[in-house]
């Protein structure tokens, strides 16, 4: 098999690469890395030195694509599908571009701040900065509520490069930071990615690991059930 994905099942950024996968239906072949071991996390290193995952490998062209939003236009553009993830529109790919990275900083980044923090050695951890990260994910919320007024996906009518951003991001943020009773549209549009057979499948695989998700005991039931 041509593309080989270096990952982790628990890990939301790989998550957002395999619900692009899911979604057409991509062959793939899916490497786990421990990156708190040095011989598997070797596998990416050697790869690409930064060292973060997901990092998808195509053996056919003989390229090593890291970053999330690459590796998806990458397999846009190689390995197209039924599903288009990145409109051909100038200005509807443009906003898809913004929103998909509006998810990953604000979302996702912040997220990641909390869920770190809360396994740091005791005096080491970071209050100001945890408050920080909670404070930008309310602001989040909000512009992502008034964003999706009308809206059944997060840029335009179809399911984008930016669904499969948001999916993953508010997943794990709904846990650590809750949703305002306010924000119907947040919620509605929340429910909707949960329902999607990609994101569904993504999430069904992280759950045996949700066990060492630092929030485990925040997680609704509902997401714990098999």
């Amino acid at each position: 098999m041509s593309l080989t994905l270096y990952l982790h099942p628990l890990a939301s950024f790989c998550h957002k690469v395999l619900i692009a996968l899911y979604e057409n239906g991509t062959p793939f072949t899916a490497e786990i890395v421990d990156l708190g071991n040095p011989d598997s996390a070797r596998q990416v290193t050697d790869r690409w030195p930064v060292g973060k995952i997901p990092v998808l490998e195509d053996k056919a062209r003989n390229r090593v694509i890291p970053e999330t939003s690459i590796i998806i236009e990458y397999l846009e553009r190689h390995y197209p599908g039924l599903a288009k993830l990145l409109p051909d529109e100038a200005e509807a790919a443009l906003d898809t571009r913004l929103w998909d990275r509006f998810f990953d900083q604000y979302v996702q980044v912040p997220m990641q701040k909390i869920v770190v923090d809360r396994i740091r050695p005791s005096g080491t951890t970071d209050a100001h900065g945890v408050a920080e990260a909670r404070n930008t994910l309310r602001t989040a919320y909000a512009m992502i509520d008034g964003q999706l007024a009308g809206r059944d996906w997060a840029v335009g009518d179809s399911f984008t490069l930016t669904d499969c951003a948001a999916a993953p991001g508010l997943f794990f943020a709904a846990i650590v930071e809750p949703f305002p009773a306010e924000y119907a549209n947040l919620a509605a549009y929340f429910e909707r990615l949960l329902a999607r057979p990609s994101v569904n499948r993504a999430l069904g695989e992280a759950r045996p690991y949700f066990d060492m998700f630092p929030y485990r005991d925040a997680m609704p039931a509902r997401f714990l059930a098999g």
